[in-house]
């Protein structure tokens, strides 16, 4: 069964995009070839890892319905990383809610206009 194995995160300005991830996730990066990329590293054990490319085009309209992708961060505390990604400069697009069985979830845009999400794990939600 296929799985995914790379994302891949675009950026009108990438150190702001860099800054950002490496603040709230403390994700690291590495300049890969001549053009402008960055491999991203989440960190030790099962999950994946991905890059971030210079955004050809115009940032993500923030009223647009979702056009992309997104990944969903696992998190220990949902309420903490959601204000730790406000003070990096991102926003909560969708906020805290149930998901009976599985936990809390949000979704959140970065700087750059990204959506991504967060789940706080928790079987007891109803």
């Amino acid at each position: 069964m296929p799985r995914p194995v790379h994302f891949e995160i675009h950026a009108s300005e990438p150190e702001r995009a860099i800054t950002f991830y490496t603040t709230v996730f403390g994700w690291t990066f590495e300049r890969s070839g001549a053009h402008p990329y960055w491999l991203i590293m989440t960190g030790e054990g099962p999950g994946i890892d991905g890059g971030l490319a210079q955004r050809k085009g115009p940032m993500p309209d923030p009223d647009a319905s979702v056009n992309a992708f997104p990944v969903t961060m696992e998190v220990e505390d949902l309420d903490l990383q959601i204000r730790e990604i406000e003070q990096a400069g991102g926003s909560v697009v969708a906020s805290r809610r149930a998901i009976t069985g599985l936990g809390w979830t949000a979704y959140c845009r970065d700087p750059e206009g990204n959506l991504f999400g967060l789940l706080q794990p928790d079987p007891s939600v109803e």
